[in-house]
């Protein structure tokens, strides 16, 4: 076993299969995961830092010029000859370390999406487990003109008691009615519950949320996530960490986290977004308490 203290939230630098196995049986509250998507590319994310300078390449706000230099490139692999093999373990293991009231959302695009809910997420949950497919839909990026442009991911959410699962709907964000004429003054100043299909922007390269980490999700659609399946106190687990926004999203709601990440490039970005909390450990390896 890892030995974790309880009032501190942890961040591995570990392939996260061995990390897994070595968590107790129902240990964890909530778990989300955004595995690579297998789109069989590299995904490359740069950074770009701007300084104000009258030979500068750009021009901003009121005519004045700037000079852009890169500040940092991240990229990785994402190509399995066996994708589904490469899961099922650690979804089996997800399975295992979750608590009887926890809940899994597993967050994959339109490639993957269906052989992972039939063959993989049914056949471990069962299909008597699957709560949703949440819509996650945005806009931004190229267009192709051959197909539909695909712009949105897909997010399974499956229960491990279907019966009896945490699901907090009055601390979850509001959205505004499309016709809020048609529902009268209080409910339209209330907002309503959001659905299955949740509009919101990505990160945008070089906006505010942004840590220079390729494919990294975005704050809100986390606290979401967080704020309807777990309660303070929880521990939530991500064993695909990327830039650690579930980490920032549980840390921000008052919960534990457990992070799981095997690029050095995520561990670097995750040192410094939790450079300022303390009771946020890292280890390399699954016995470094360093």
């Amino acid at each position: 076993m890892l030995g974790l203290a309880p009032d501190r939230s942890y961040v591995f630098h570990a392939d996260n299969l061995p990390v897994l196995a070595a968590l107790p049986d129902a240990s964890v509250d909530l778990i989300y995961i955004d595995p690579p998507f297998n789109t069989g590319k590299v995904q490359r994310r740069t950074s770009l830092s701007t300084a104000q300078d009258p030979e500068g390449d750009r021009t901003g706000f009121a005519g004045k010029r700037y000079r852009t230099t890169v500040a940092g490139d991240s990229s990785f692999g994402d190509s399995f000859e066996d994708y589904l093999g490469f899961l099922r373990p650690r979804i089996e293991q997800a399975y295992r370390v979750l608590r009887p009231m926890g809940t899994l959302y597993f967050h994959v695009d339109y490639r993957e999406v269906h052989y992972c809910k039939v063959l993989l997420l049914d056949a471990i949950f069962g299909r008597e487990c699957f709560l949703n497919e949440i819509i996650w839909a945005y806009d931004y990026g190229a267009r192709t003109k051959r197909r539909w442009p695909a712009k949105h991911d897909n997010i399974l959410v499956y229960v491990k008691d279907p019966k009896r699962y945490t699901f907090n709907a009055d601390a979850v964000d509001r959205i505004p009615y499309m016709a809020p004429g048609l529902v009268g003054p209080e409910k339209a100043a209330r907002g309503k519950l959001p659905t299955d299909t949740w509009w919101h922007t990505i990160v945008p390269p070089g906006g505010r949320e942004s840590t220079g980490y390729a494919t990294q999700k975005p704050l809100g659609v986390l606290q979401r996530i967080v704020a309807a399946s777990s309660n303070p106190g929880d521990t939530v687990l991500d064993f695909f960490a990327g830039s650690g926004t579930t980490g920032a999203a549980a840390k921000a709601a008052g919960r534990r986290f457990l992070l799981v990440d095997e690029s050095a490039q995520a561990i670097k970005v995750m040192e410094q977004r939790f450079a300022a909390m303390p009771d946020v450990v890292f280890r390399r390896g699954i016995c470094d308490d360093n």
